[in-house]
């Protein structure tokens, strides 16, 4: 006689999707301003320049240590947070992010401006590995759709982030600009009175394997270094592209912002549409398309001034940033069971690398010469992103063990 098997009833069902959608909104909300403060150094890069008189390369050594703080840092708060279940790795982090962005203003010298930037990126890497891994508990059969809007939640608050702090600044000033604090706290106080404790899934946890990440190794290998050269332009812009309109275009702080939010917003677009492309067309078509159209608005942007250029920033941001979702989908498809180790690599990681050495290149060579000629080199790179996809399978493996 077969054994029993314990269905859930409907209204246990119900149960579990209704504490699920509770889960996501929260920690959606928790990742739009974790990634808000994310993208507040780049519209403050002006005036911190102004205040401490720094060098560009000093600026780009802050958005370096922001980027590994934030970013290549996530695996050690992921492992911390599978060690200690604790929900505090993601209630805490927009209200530690929130607190140590928001003091740059009040840092007497270019060292506390160091120390206030890797505190604040600890508040945002120590969110998301967390987060990312309880937005879709509960809801299984819309897991997709959670993740797409949790991922969106962030995306538009990183955009969000250089008009924010540049209308808080020029409204407020610099040195009191740490009122911007208060929608990190008070998320961070929602998310302690509110998200459920975190549960302990360590024994239905796959065990790390490095089998299958060898035999997909090449493609692999294409596919990260795809997503590095597409961070090369996305976060070296982030970081540094108020700066340089400001210096060496004549805008203003905070229509320097402004333009940069647009361009990030453009991107997250970009990475909507992205998906749908690669549905209908295939992966390796969409980053195709993706490199090598984004490069001849990159160079109209460099090459003219006025509306034509800032049209032809955006434009470039949005074919550029097609790819977010379609790394992420191929490199898991090739490694199923290794979705959380690739997913990382392909996210956190190669971004975070992409910025720790080519945020203080740029800002060194900007030294040398100017942010004009060191911004416009690195147009190379989506172009060479292009040759080095066509080297990717024509069909990802769909069942590699």
């Amino acid at each position: 006689m077969l054994p029993e098997i314990a269905i859930p009833s409907p209204s246990a069902r119900t149960q579990a999707a209704r504490a699920g959608v509770l889960t996501l909104v929260l920690l959606s909300c928790g990742h739009f301003f974790a990634d808000m403060y994310s993208g507040a150094l780049g519209a403050l890069q002006p005036l911190l320049v102004n205040r401490f008189g720094l060098t560009l390369a000093q600026a780009g050594m802050l958005g370096g240590f922001l980027v590994f703080s934030s970013s290549v840092m996530q695996p050690v708060y992921g492992f911390l947070s599978d060690r200690f279940h604790t929900r505090l790795f993601a209630a805490l982090g927009p209200a530690v992010a929130g607190i140590f962005v928001s003091a740059l203003g009040l840092a007497p010298a270019f060292g506390w401006l160091l120390a206030l930037v890797w505190l604040g990126g600890a508040g945002i890497a120590s969110f998301h590995p967390q987060a990312s891994a309880r937005a879709a508990v509960g809801l299984e059969s819309r897991r997709g759709r959670a993740m797409a809007i949790f991922v969106s939640a962030g995306t538009l608050g990183y955009a969000l982030g250089p008009a924010y702090f540049s209308t808080l600044a020029t409204r407020v000033g610099l040195s009191h600009m740490y009122w911007g604090a208060v929608p990190g706290i008070l998320v961070t106080v929602l998310l302690l009175w509110v998200l459920p404790p975190a549960t302990h899934e360590g024994a239905s946890r796959e065990r790390f394997d490095w089998k299958p990440l060898r035999s997909v190794g090449r493609p692999l290998t294409i596919l990260y270094l795809l997503v590095f050269i597409r961070s090369i332009i996305q976060i070296t812009f982030a970081q540094l592209l108020p700066l340089y309109l400001n210096r060496e275009r004549g805008f203003s702080v905070e229509a320097a912002s402004y333009i940069l939010s647009f361009y990030l917003a453009a991107g997250a677009f970009g990475g909507f549409l992205g998906g749908h492309l690669a549905d209908r067309f295939g992966e390796r078509q969409t980053i195709l398309a993706s490199m090598i159209g984004c490069v001849p608005f990159l160079a109209t942007f460099f090459l003219t001034k006025g509306a034509a250029s800032v049209a032809a920033l955006m434009v470039s941001g949005f074919i550029l940033l097609f790819t977010i979702p379609v790394n992420v989908v191929m490199a898991q498809r090739l490694a199923p069971s290794q979705a959380g180790t690739v997913s990382a690599l392909m996210m956190g990681f190669a971004w975070g690398m992409a910025g720790l050495i080519f945020i203080p290149l740029v800002g060194w060579a900007s030294d040398l010469s100017s942010m004009h000629s060191a911004l416009a080199s690195l147009t190379i790179f989506p172009f060479l992103g292009f040759f080095l996809a066509l080297r990717l399978p024509k069909q990802a493996a769909r069942s590699v063990a």
